[in-house]
Order: C-alpha cells, then sequence, then structure tokens
C-alpha cells in the first residue's frame, strides 16, 4: 500500500508545520471545542424556532389566528419574537467570544513557545 500523499508539500514528509503542531496543542483543541459547545447547540435552537412558525401556521392555523391585542394575533408575535430572538443569540455569542478570546490568547502563547524553540 502506498503512503499518503503529504498535504504539505513545501515541508518534508519527516516534519510537521508549525499550524500542525499548533492544532495539536490542548489549548487549541479547548478553543475549538468551547466553539462547537456553543455554536452548534445555538444553531439547532435557532433553526428550530425559525421553522416552527411556518410549521406552527401550516398544522395549527386556528391557534395562530387567535387575536393576542388588537390586530395582532400569536403568529405575528412569534414572527416578531425571531428578531428578539436573534439578538439574544447575538449577544450570548458575543459574551461566549470573550472565553474564546481567552483560549486563543494561550494558543497564541504556544504559537509564539513553538517558533521560539525554533519549529
Amino acid at each position: 500500500m502506498p503512503a499518503p500523499p503529504n498535504p504539505h508539500p513545501s515541508v518534508p514528509p519527516t516534519e510537521t508545520s508549525i499550524w500542525d503542531r499548533v492544532a495539536q496543542t490542548q489549548d487549541f483543541k479547548s478553543l475549538l471545542a468551547a466553539k462547537k459547545a456553543f455554536v452548534i447547540p445555538a444553531t439547532i435552537f435557532f433553526i428550530v424556532y425559525y421553522f416552527a412558525l411556518p410549521v406552527s401556521v401550516g398544522y395549527f392555523p386556528a391557534f395562530m389566528q387567535r387575536k393576542v391585542w388588537g390586530p395582532l394575533n400569536i403568529a405575528y408575535l412569534f414572527a416578531l419574537s425571531q428578531f428578539a430572538v436573534t439578538w439574544i443569540i447575538a449577544y450570548l455569542y458575543v459574551r461566549a467570544a470573550h472565553k474564546f478570546d481567552a483560549y486563543g490568547a494561550t494558543v497564541i502563547k504556544d504559537l509564539e513557545h513553538i517558533v521560539a524553540k525554533g519549529n
């Protein structure tokens, strides 16, 4: 069986690039894990929330047409709430990004340490 092709042709096969070594550090893996722990659930929540409106209007039209205040019905309020949910998720991401920045700072320190050692 032949050896797999070198993904970095400019780097000899016996050496790994600096970036590959940074990617193997625990701090970098922690950064990716922290981002994944926020982004995946937030995305799933938003998609489910977004598609809940057309699904609800299609399957529960009588409920969604129920008047809440004046001409506003539940469907309109639900649609308007999607703007609020978008801003809330953005706010939560900005708060979580502070943690990502801390991980990023340690990754940069790891990179500086690797470069200082001379590859």
